[in-house]
């Protein structure tokens, strides 16, 4: 059961988070507190000390960013609410920071939480944040890649290919290490972009910094001496690329 404090200034949209962790998670969440700005929340969070936190982005007096900055209390899960925005959504995905899209749709709270409950007790927030901190900022060079022991920050230019197999994508790296996350590739096929990454396979993205040699017949090989089908569907994009 999750202590959980839900930080919100839209009083009908706090009500409507409630109702839905009462319909989506009765049995996960208990909610301790409600904050509608950010003086209230970093309060709350420091004398409720919450497992878990929805954060609105923006709030009357300041942001979700301002909160955790001040916070004393920073061993919670966390999961941002917010508009779309997409610069913000990239760095949350580069991160792997829980984010909810409003208005919030009851399977997406579920498969959050449900996230959630796959993590360690305590998940690194501070981790994410600082990295989150300076990759808005710019354009990021690393990768926070969630498993259920660690978060595995790695850098980009070190991913050789990443392989899909149902809901989960295994990340090969350079120097033989592979990491395991329980998230399908097209979620990291909208993070890792052309013309580095490009999708050769309903299974394969590549790093084409990586590609060793590739054939006419639709086969490339990578550096780790994996060869990789190109499917039909895509080669006509891998061989424009190749002579781009």
């Amino acid at each position: 059961m999750y202590r959980t404090i839900i930080v919100e200034d839209e009083h009908h949209l706090r009500e409507a988070l409630s109702l839905l962790l009462e319909i989506a998670s009765p049995q996960k969440t208990q909610i301790i507190g409600q904050a509608s700005n950010a003086e209230e929340a970093i309060v709350m969070i420091d004398e409720l000390k919450p497992d878990l936190v929805f954060m609105d982005i923006m709030l009357e007096s300041g942001t979700g960013f301002d909160v955790l900055n001040k916070t004393k209390h920073k061993s919670f899960h966390l999961i941002f609410t917010t508009a779309y925005e997409e610069h913000a959504i990239k760095a949350f995905k580069y991160n792997a920071i829980d984010y909810l899209l409003k208005p919030i749709d009851a399977e997406e709270l579920r498969q959050s939480l449900d996230r959630i409950a796959a993590r360690q007790p305590k998940f690194v927030l501070e981790t994410q944040l600082a990295h989150f901190n300076i990759d808005r900022k710019k354009s990021p060079e690393r990768l926070v890649l969630p498993t259920q022991e660690a978060m595995h920050v790695v850098k980009i230019n070190d991913i050789i290919r990443c392989e899909t197999s149902g809901s989960y994508t295994t990340f090969y790296l350079n120097g033989g290490k592979k990491i395991i996350v329980s998230k399908a590739l097209k979620h990291y096929e909208e993070i890792l972009l052309q013309p580095q990454f490009l999708r050769v396979h309903q299974s394969h993205l590549i790093n084409t910094d990586f590609i060793v040699s590739y054939s006419r017949d639709g086969m490339v090989q990578m550096q780790d001496r994996i060869s990789i089908p190109i499917s039909r569907s895509h080669k006509d994009e891998f061989f424009k690329l190749m002579r781009d």
